[in-house]
Parts: C-alpha cells; sequence; structure tokens
C-alpha cells in the first residue's frame, strides 16, 4: 500500500471499530441500567411485542384479583346482613310459639305482637339499607333524594342556591328521611333553613325537619364566625361544610355565605334575617329568602339488581366475566317459599300473632320463612366458594405469565455484565489503536528531512 498523508487508511478503519465498540458497549450500558434486555425494538422486535402483550395481561389479571376481592366483600356484607335476619326469625319463630300457647291473655298476647310486628319491619329496614357501594344486596333500597325542582327559580327553596352561599346539601341518613307512616311517601318530608340575628351579636343558622307534614327536630349552629372578616370566613373559590347530623344533612357553603352571614349581621332585630327577608340582599344578589323550603323526593334508582356481573378475567369474553345473583330476604318475600307462591311474612298484617289461630299460622310462615332465608345464604356462600377458587386461579395465572414476561424481557445481569466487560475492552484497545495510526504518518516526516 502506498504511503500517503491525506489519506490515512489506518485510522479510518480503528475509528470504525472504536465506534462501533463504543455504540456496543452504549447498548449494554442502557440494557444493565434499565435492567430489561429489550430497551427498543431493534434489540428484539418479536420478544418485545409478546412481552408488551403479557405485561398488560399480568396488570390485568392484578386488576381482576382485586375485582375478586371486592366481589368477596360485598357478599361477605350480604351475608351478614343475612345473620342479623336469621336471629331475628329465630325470635319471630319463638314469640309466635309463645303467643300460641292458651295460657297467654289477649293483653299478653298484644305486647308479643308488638314486638313481632317491630322485628318484622326491622327486616325491612336491614334489607333495605344493606349496599355495598351503592349496590342493594338484600331488597329494594328506600332511597330519598333532595327535591331538586325546588331550587328552581320560583320554587320553595329558590333562597338555598349558590348565590346566597348555599353550593349543595346532601343526605347523610337516609333511613330518618326515609320514614313516613303516611299513605303519601316521602314527599310530606321536607326541611327549612333559616339564618337569625341572635343575641350578643349571634347569627344562628336553624334547620327544621319536618316528616310526614309534621316539624319533628329542629337543630341550630352559630355561624357568627363565617363572616366576611370572621376567624371561618370563607375566602373566594373555597368551600366549607357545615353538618347538620341530628337531621341527617350536610351543607356546602361557599364565599357568599360569609355575606349572608354579614348582612344578617348587619340587621336590626331581625330585619335582615335569611328566611324573613323578601328583599334580602347579600352583596352578591338580591332574593326573596323566605324561599328557604326544600321537599324529599323518592329515589327509586336503588333497587335489587338480578344479577351483578364482575370482571374475574383478563379478556372481553363470557369466561372473563362472573355473574352473581342475589336474593330479596325481605318481608314480602320471605315465608313465599321457593316458588313464591305462599303466604310471606307481609301477609301475616298487623296482627300477625294477636290470636291462638294467628300465632299458629304464623308459626308455620316463618318457618317457611327461615327456609327462605337459609337458600339464599347458602347461594351466597356457593358464590363466595367460587370466587375464592377464581382468585386462585387468577394468582397462579398472573405469576406463571410474570414468569413468561420476565424470560422475553429481563435482563441476565452476570451475562450482560460480561459482554459489556468485553465491550469495554474493545473501547480501550480502539482507542490505543487509533493513537497508534494517527502517528503512522508522522514516519513520512523523515523522507523530508
Amino acid at each position: 500500500m502506498a504511503l500517503n498523508i491525506i489519506s490515512n487508511y489506518a485510522a479510518n478503519v480503528a475509528h470504525r471499530n472504536l465506534s462501533a465498540s463504543d455504540q456496543m458497549a452504549t447498548r449494554s450500558l442502557s440494557k444493565l441500567s434499565s435492567g430489561t434486555r429489550v430497551v427498543s425494538a431493534r434489540d428484539d422486535a418479536a420478544s418485545m411485542a409478546i412481552g408488551a402483550r403479557l405485561n398488560a395481561t399480568t396488570e390485568a389479571l392484578k386488576t381482576a384479583s382485586v375485582n375478586v376481592g371486592q366481589a368477596n366483600s360485598m357478599l361477605q356484607i350480604a351475608d351478614g346482613g343475612m345473620a342479623t335476619i336469621d336471629n331475628i326469625l329465630v325470635r319471630m319463630k319463638t314469640l309466635s310459639v309463645q303467643a300460641s300457647s292458651g295460657n297467654l291473655s289477649d293483653t299478653e298476647r298484644g305486647f308479643l305482637n308488638d314486638e313481632f310486628v317491630q322485628l318484622r319491619e326491622e327486616i325491612d329496614r336491614i334489607a333495605s339499607s344493606t349496599n355495598f357501594n351503592g349496590i342493594q344486596l338484600l331488597g329494594d333500597g328506600g332511597d330519598v333524594a333532595a327535591n331538586f325542582g325546588d331550587l328552581a327559580s320560583g320554587g320553595g327553596g329558590a333562597a338555598l342556591v349558590p348565590a346566597a352561599g348555599f353550593d349543595g346539601f346532601a343526605i347523610t341518613d337516609n333511613n330518618y328521611w326515609a320514614t313516613d307512616t303516611n299513605a303519601g311517601g316521602v314527599t310530606d318530608n321536607s326541611f327549612q333553613v333559616s339564618i337569625n340575628e341572635g343575641t350578643a351579636g349571634q347569627v344562628i343558622m336553624t334547620v327544621s325537619a319536618t316528616i310526614d307534614g309534621v316539624l319533628d327536630r329542629v337543630q341550630s349552629i352559630d355561624v357568627t364566625d363565617y363572616a366576611s372578616g370572621g376567624t371561618t370566613a370563607i375566602g373566594a373559590g373555597e368551600n366549607a361544610t357545615l353538618n347538620f347530623d341530628e337531621l341527617g344533612l350536610s351543607f356546602s357553603v361557599n364565599t357568599n355565605f360569609s355575606a349572608t352571614v354579614s348582612y344578617v349581621e348587619a340587621g336590626t332585630n331581625g330585619d335582615q334575617d335569611f328566611g324573613s327577608d323578601a328583599t334580602f340582599n347579600n352583596g352578591a344578589a338580591t332574593f326573596d329568602s323566605t324561599a328557604n323550603v326544600v321537599n324529599m323526593s323518592a329515589d327509586n334508582g336503588q333497587t335489587l339488581q338480578n344479577s351483578i356481573e364482575f370482571q374475574v378475567g383478563a379478556g372481553n369474553t363470557a369466561n372473563d366475566r362472573l355473574n352473581i345473583s342475589l336474593n330479596s330476604v325481605d318481608s314480602d318475600t320471605l315465608g313465599a317459599g321457593a316458588l313464591g307462591t305462599q303466604d310471606s311474612l307481609l301477609s301475616l298484617g298487623a296482627n300477625a300473632i294477636s290470636t291462638v289461630g294467628n300465632a299458629q299460622t304464623s308459626v308455620e310462615v316463618v318457618t317457611r320463612a327461615i327456609d327462605d332465608l337459609q337458600r339464599a345464604r347458602a347461594a351466597v356462600g356457593t358464590y363466595q366458594n367460587r370466587l375464592d377458587f377464581a382468585g386462585q386461579n387468577l394468582a397462579s395465572t398472573q405469576e406463571n405469565t410474570e414468569s413468561a414476561r420476565s424470560t422475553l424481557l429481563d435482563l441476565d445481569v452476570a451475562a450482560e455484565m460480561t459482554a459489556f466487560t468485553s465491550k469495554q475492552i474493545l473501547v480501550q484497545s480502539g482507542v490505543a489503536m487509533l493513537a497508534q495510526a494517527n502517528q503512522m504518518p508522522q514516519n513520512l516526516l523523515r523522507l523530508l528531512q
């Protein structure tokens, strides 16, 4: 090969090999630092594609395992409610047997009948209130909602709006508001909000609850400190919650509530009280504060579903889902028998065990009710066992899928470290040889001397 100083072939070769060695060392470093064998698709496109699918499956299986746990928790709540109802039915049968005896007078039998009827109502209350995250488990829910139509302009509660400081309200004790003995339902239940100027500069917020059209409970809270400049004044964009636990209500209030309290506080002899001032002006708006009553309405959305579907697999097939059917165990169902054609607890009426004949009939009905309840509990137990096995299968599948993903993507650190050491030596060698190649043209200078 001719010797020249324009082109240094040896240096070019050394540089090319050094660049290649450095690139391989860099890739090795990225694998070691990330812990994965496939950093990018060029490392192993097939393994990356399969591994990505396996990783998605693994994460989906983890979520499915959580679903199984949630389903088991739901069924455990249902079983707990049924266990309580079972204890009630045992007591009801005891009362029926006792009332069937001729040694009791009508007065004593009447006492037993009162307890029997109350216990039957407790069965309905438990069936109605037993739920999991809003899902009814033992029967239809007697849920109650506020009639938000009252907040519309011209409505009975038109003053309880954000301009007055009320962002919203919530029912915290549904059982209280569902209480109703009249045929008219819960629509004759309501609450009224007043904010009044009290003594010694106090401002008192009072909420009055009406049940069956009759004033039932009243609760008051001192809201003086919520006035503008007060220690708990509500700033712009902020909210506070006022809890009226005795009434099963909570109110979310905004900065306009502080303005409302200040306006009431500035009144004279209550002439600016919220609830009595028809031209109430808190600086945010002018409105009729006497529109401060909100009625209740039945919320029929919480009904016992025929079946609840749980996702217990990672796919989108019927085999990846499990349907759980729940049976109603209220007084209208218990005692009706497996075919639902016989008299239920509810059919016993208000004088269920007030006479010997009625008591003897009740013994038979309550016995059937106990059998009906046990069938429902057995179904729940069956689903719980099935879910346990589904959970075990998910755990095993998850382990194996994770192992398969690991085989494809996880790095063999020892092997890669050995390869990295080799590449390091090549880089060091390449640097040394490139230095030597760069020295070769120096030899040509001797020919010019």
